[in-house]
């Protein structure tokens, strides 16, 4: 959520307190919404349905959980930022009944929708863009059976199209298996390529369990990865080395490893301590930064990114002291080797 009101506060600007209330109202009518068992989009799903019509707008979401690569958001009266017209990408079950009811008065007033649905059921009656418009697409599968290992919801469908619940507070892009399966209209005057068709098919059929997660730092989208946990300290502006590492002690067992974020072919893994010593998170977790400082050139700048609190408090305590940086990343180099030997096996 960090990442989404640092996007936001660049477009509210001298709105700040206004913008304080409207995200605690969207945040009360959204746990409402998903205890109603609303389940929100992949972002994924919404990028494959912009590029259907190529939506400028999208009308539906939260303020706080809408993505940024759209012009314009909104949802009924209420505008998140940008201009409301132009095409628009409609999540039709994150509006309330009057929202969709002023959405379908403009919408009679034009072609240029695509909208992503809840199926109807059998006592609802037709809804105004089913009237006038075709599906092209449907996340329920017509296949019998699903091959071993494959996940499937009790509908049909497989893939994984919907984001867990409260995903938008906790900066969680792990996907699940809708209950329901979600169809995809457009007009009925509007051709849709078979290339778009694939690609949304795509989108709703990932099985990975991770949505996207692809940092893109042009136009709008900067703002929003700018926010992020990396982006706040200077991570994507940095001009030195930025690594992130971590450890793990599960049953006893203990690795550690990181990823350097500048040169992305370069992580390393490995194996921390002996069984039989017993183990601790904070050994593994001290081991990555081992591992990162060694394969760090002493003159290089690092932003090293980590959450473990042990490793923070020691890492403060040598640089307040009478040492500099650069002292202090030598005497560690010089001793590096015996400490990986030590430590890591």
């Amino acid at each position: 959520m960090q990442a989404a009101v640092h996007f936001l506060r660049k477009r509210w600007l001298d709105r700040e307190q206004e913008l304080i209330t409207v995200i605690q109202q969207e945040t009360k009518r959204t746990e409402e919404k998903e205890e109603a068992e609303y389940r929100s989009p992949t972002w994924s799903i919404l990028r494959a349905l912009q590029k259907i019509n190529k939506a400028r707008r999208l009308e539906g979401e939260a303020v706080m959980s809408a993505p940024p690569f759209f012009q314009s958001v909104g949802r009924g009266d209420l505008k998140f930022w940008g201009e409301d017209d132009g095409p628009t990408v409609v999540v039709s079950e994150s509006l309330l009944e009057s929202e969709q009811e002023q959405w379908s008065k403009r919408m009679c007033k034009s072609k240029d929708w695509v909208v992503w649905w809840r199926s109807r059921k059998k006592d609802e009656e037709q809804r105004p863009f089913e009237v006038d418009g075709k599906e092209i697409f449907s996340d329920r599968s017509k296949q019998a059976k699903p091959k071993a290992g494959e996940k499937t919801n009790t509908k049909g469908g497989k893939g994984q199209s919907v984001r867990w619940k409260a995903w938008w507070r906790q900066g969680n892009i792990k996907c699940a298996v809708s209950e329901e399966y979600a169809p995809c209209g457009v007009h009925q005057d509007c051709h849709v390529a078979d290339k778009q068709k694939a690609a949304l098919k795509k989108a709703a059929g990932v099985s990975e369990g991770i949505d996207e997660c692809q940092v893109r730092l042009k136009r709008r989208e900067r703002d929003y990865w700018m926010g992020t946990e990396i982006g706040m300290p200077g991570g994507y502006g940095s001009q030195g080395q930025v690594t992130a590492g971590d450890g793990s002690d599960k049953q006893g067992k203990m690795g550690a490893g990181y990823n350097n974020l500048r040169r992305k072919k370069q992580k390393q893994q490995c194996k921390v301590g002996r069984e039989e010593e017993g183990s601790s998170s904070n050994w593994p977790a001290l081991a990555a930064f081992l591992l990162a400082l060694h394969d760090t050139l002493i003159e290089e700048p690092l932003l090293y990114l980590c959450d473990n609190h042990s490793l923070l408090k020691a890492v403060t305590r040598w640089t307040s002291e009478n040492y500099t940086c650069m002292y202090m990343m030598l005497m560690i180099k010089r001793h590096i080797n015996f400490l990986i030997r030590h430590i890591i096996y």
